[in-house]
């Protein structure tokens, strides 16, 4: 990923005009001398607006007892999907970012979750893609989160398609 062609952006509306994973070193150098102590959760939701789907992707960083921050990133396609489609493009979405980015995670020990926006509960129509959800995640390696506790992807990214 280390690569523009992703416009991330703060919550501010601020844009990252580096790569994002050098401004996320920097960030997690000035956190650590600040003496925060980081984890990261990273998440996407979607909407669909008509014909369009977008999704956004959100990076959040939480400081142990201090609050958190977010980066942001949006993208629309038009292609049509199954609920089942649209939440397992979330879930690649999110596990790209957090492949690409875990190198700078894992060297400075900062940990990292990968948050889905499917619920738990079978009686939602999301659900159907909860199993095949944590197969993909937990077969890259990574930790995950899902609804109710999925809080990057549940809000932080929910709140920018909205």
């Amino acid at each position: 990923m280390h690569n523009k062609t992703k416009q991330w952006r703060k919550l501010t509306g601020e844009r990252i005009t580096t790569y994002i994973e050098e401004e996320l070193l920097d960030v997690i150098r000035r956190e650590r001398q600040l003496g925060s102590q980081l984890k990261v959760c990273i998440g996407t939701d979607s909407q669909v607006k008509g014909a369009d789907t977008e999704f956004a992707t959100a990076i959040v960083f939480i400081r142990k007892g201090r609050g958190g921050f977010m980066y942001l990133n949006n993208e629309t396609t038009r292609e049509k999907m199954s609920i089942r489609q649209r939440m397992m493009v979330e879930v690649a979405r999110s596990i790209e970012v957090a492949y690409a980015l875990s190198g700078v995670f894992n060297t400075h020990q900062v940990d990292m979750e990968v948050h889905v926006d499917i619920n738990t509960d079978p009686m939602y129509k999301s659900n159907d893609a909860l199993r095949e959800a944590i197969g993909y995640i937990t077969g890259m390696g990574f930790a995950f989160k899902a609804k109710p506790e999925a809080f990057a992807s549940s809000c932080c990214a929910n709140k920018v398609v909205q």
